[in-house]
């Protein structure tokens, strides 16, 4: 089998148009579901043209640790797609203030084939979303293959849509204060995670998961080992 090109992602990413970006921002204490229409024109035929719609189910957005930056959720999207959001990870600092995770929804993916120039089905789908008033709704402009990469680019803006909003909401309670050297958002997020390990056992190796995935392992280590022996 061909080794696919490590860089071939950009291919994807030069060639993304975000045509109608979602109106409304990422919600701060809770999911999203984003609604997409993805067109991309067949490679090898004129003026037929692929129309993919699904949904993509953002997280709640995460105050996370140093530690943490080297992990993001991702899941469902192939490797070029992991490749680009690697770049990103590395490049883009201030989107790394606050982790996003995202899934597709694969159960409501549907796409189908029309016969007629890009920019015809392009309007045609803008038209059609713009009347659905949905202001979780996107319309991208993007490639075949890997057409997964373009979702990461719109997911990419409606982060930087969103940031200015979510990051003002969660310091108007206090979520980015220093306690202790860790983000008071994060130490309550480990705080609820204890209590639920305590009540119920199959989740305290999830606690630790935790706590390794934020470089805070050794700070609870005696608190850890201790409900883990009871």
């Amino acid at each position: 089998m061909k080794q696919r090109d490590p860089f071939d992602f950009w291919f994807a990413v030069n060639n993304t148009e975000i045509v109608l970006l979602p109106k409304r921002h990422l919600e701060t204490f809770g999911a999203t579901m984003l609604h997409y229409h993805l067109v991309s024109e067949l490679m090898d035929t004129v003026n037929q043209v692929r129309v993919r719609e699904g949904r993509m189910q953002a997280h709640k957005p995460q105050i996370i640790t140093p530690e943490a930056y080297s992990q993001v959720l991702l899941e469902g999207f192939g490797e070029a797609a992991g490749r680009y959001v690697e770049w990103l990870r590395e490049h883009e600092k201030d989107v790394r203030i606050l982790q996003y995770g995202y899934r597709l929804k694969q159960e409501s993916f549907s796409e189908h084939l029309v016969s007629d120039t890009m920019d015809n089905v392009i309007a045609r789908v803008k038209a059609d979303v713009e009347k659905k008033n949905d202001p979780n709704h996107a319309v991208v402009r993007g490639v075949e293959d890997p057409w997964d990469v373009c979702l990461v680019k719109l997911f990419r803006e409606v982060i930087q849509h969103s940031a200015e909003s979510n990051i003002r909401e969660l310091n108007s309670r206090r979520m980015f204060e220093d306690a202790g050297g860790v983000p008071l958002g994060v130490r309550d997020e480990i705080e609820a995670a204890f209590m639920a390990a305590s009540r119920n056992p199959a989740l305290i190796k999830p606690l630790g998961a935790k706590l390794q995935k934020y470089g805070l392992f050794d700070l609870y280590q005696d608190r850890f080992f201790a409900l883990f022996k009871k």
